[in-house]
């Protein structure tokens, strides 16, 4: 697999495979240089967001090199199961924060009521 031929801003060679006949991986071709900018430009906003557009964007590179026929299928699967395993980590942390939020939304609720439970205020 051919690597790309460009240098990162620190001076050191890129290191990521390129696509098709390219020379330079997705990063550093010029053709892409609008859509990176847009990217960069939503920077961290919603991280889970990110993360999801990340693993679509791989799926697509890992798919396009299968049909290519530039990566083999047996590492496309294994690449596939990984992001799979991914996805799945990203929703349980995704239920995680919503149990959290609903906890603290529950205990504010709490303590509201033995506040007005105290002070003679109706309770529930």
């Amino acid at each position: 697999m051919a690597v790309c031929s460009a240098t990162k801003r620190d001076g050191s060679p890129c290191t990521l495979p390129v696509k098709g006949q390219r020379d330079v991986c997705w990063a550093h071709d010029p053709a892409n240089s609008e859509k990176r900018r847009r990217i960069a430009s939503k920077g961290g906003r919603s991280r889970p967001n990110r993360e999801l557009a990340d693993l679509k964007e791989l799926l697509m590179d890992l798919t396009d090199r299968v049909l290519e026929g530039t990566l083999e299928k047996g590492k496309a699967a294994i690449a596939n199961q990984l992001i799979n395993t991914q996805l799945r980590a990203i929703e349980l942390e995704r239920k995680v924060r919503e149990q959290e939020d609903v906890l603290a939304r529950i205990e504010a609720l709490e303590r509201r009521q033995n506040l007005n439970g105290r002070r003679g205020g109706r309770s529930w």
